[in-house]
């Protein structure tokens, strides 16, 4: 008896140990699944979604170099898969992204397909009616920052604008807001309205480009309150706000790396001053200065960049300012905020104040407000504590368009 008792518990004891085991291995199986981050994919890269709304169909891209499926350009995959696409619309920067920042885009031919290239950033902002007779659907694939002042959302809202007057439908291939995990920034006042800002949006809104696409839609912002109705979205697969999306292409000339692209919502703000953001340099959105700000260690002269600079400010003339080179990706992503104290202390460092800013900052800004602050002295902490009001009416509505889980 006593014998049978031992080996019992020796067997319970042996069983207790297995359920153990399984159960350790099961939480270590679960937690690694867990931590394995599946990639992100584009909405250009799930034709499955898309192909039968433009199959046999007259199909217009909005695209640039960045309108990339996977490895190759988008217009490619397209027309492989037997897609017959009539015409491309491009943005500021070109179809091919080398032209510089605020120059105009000519029309043209694209040497690889012979499809004709029409600029929304020459003599037109938006295409005309006569652009869209010979279309069935149009298609937008162009890759974003996030900022309100970066361009791309601009052209969005006048093609959403013009396939709303034509009733030609609009497709956007999402992608990922790789300055998606925070907003910050004044809210645009209409006063203040302009290419560089065309909706009531703060400076980092955190929206892909479908989810900030559906609020002006839905919300009339479009002139005259329109409404694109034809409006369909292919969203990204397995992205969230919280994730951290590293850009596989450049976006535009000046936005080579991440950590520039961090910056943008920060240093952006000094195209309407008289500092240099570090145009003209291999390093442009990482720098600032100018020949006269005082206190400055760090020096650098700006040159010409065929396809990024051209006679950028104070071209060949010694500028001494600041150098953020040094602070990590991780540091600018845990910030998560506009980093005011650049355009602060670069004001407090300039002598002739009546030249530092120029009649550009009130559009990036989208108010006067900020100037007036920094002009007065107002601290970084109070001027962001100025916008709360108008940035949680904005989250408000905010929430009502997010297709993806949210930094919060």
């Amino acid at each position: 008896m006593e014998s049978l008792l031992f080996n019992s518990c020796i067997v319970n004891k042996t069983v207790i140990r297995f359920i153990f085991l399984l159960f350790f291995v099961f939480s270590c199986y679960e937690a690694f699944t867990q931590c394995i981050v599946k990639p992100i994919v584009p909405g250009a890269e799930r034709p499955m979604l898309y192909r039968p709304a433009i199959l046999n169909k007259r199909v217009a891209l909005v695209a640039n170099h960045t309108s990339m499926a996977g490895n190759t350009h988008l217009l490619d995959t397209l027309i492989k898969q037997g897609i017959t696409v009539v015409k491309i619309f491009c943005p500021e920067h070109g179809f091919r992204g080398n032209n510089d920042a605020g120059t105009k885009v000519l029309n043209g031919i694209d040497a690889k397909t012979g499809i004709p290239v029409i600029s929304l950033y020459g003599k037109k902002l938006k295409p005309s009616a006569a652009d869209l007779k010979d279309v069935d659907v149009v298609l937008y694939d162009l890759q974003d920052v996030g900022v309100r002042f970066y361009t791309y959302i601009s052209t969005l809202s006048n093609v959403m604008e013009a396939c709303a007057h034509s009733f030609v439908p609009l497709f956007i291939l999402d992608r990922p807001n790789p300055n998606g995990f925070y907003i910050d920034g004044p809210v645009l006042e209409p006063k203040y309205k302009s290419f560089v800002g065309m909706h009531t949006i703060p400076i980092v809104y955190g929206m892909t480009s479908g989810e900030l696409a559906m609020m002006i839609n839905e919300e009339g912002w479009l002139p005259n309150k329109v409404k694109c109705e034809g409006l369909g979205l292919i969203p990204c697969q397995n992205y969230t706000h919280k994730l951290l999306y590293k850009l596989p292409v450049k976006p535009s000339p000046n936005l080579q790396n991440m950590s520039a692209v961090y910056l943008y919502p920060s240093l952006c703000l000094f195209e309407g001053t008289c500092i240099n953001v570090g145009r003209g340099t291999d390093f442009p959105f990482q720098v600032f200065g100018n020949p006269n700000l005082k206190g400055c260690e760090f020096s650098y002269t700006p040159k010409s960049i065929v396809g990024a600079s051209k006679n950028p400010p104070h071209e060949g003339v010694l500028c001494y300012g600041v150098d953020l080179r040094n602070i990590s990706e991780q540091e600018l992503v845990a910030n998560s905020t506009i980093n005011l104290s650049y355009i602060i202390n670069a004001y407090r460092n300039f002598d002739d104040k009546k030249a530092f800013f120029n009649i550009f900052f009130e559009n990036l800004a989208g108010t006067a407000t900020l100037q007036n602050q920094i002009i007065n002295g107002v601290c970084a902490d109070s001027i962001r504590k100025s916008w709360q009001p108008d940035l949680e009416k904005f989250k408000q509505i905010r929430k009502k368009y997010l297709l993806y889980a949210d930094f919060e």
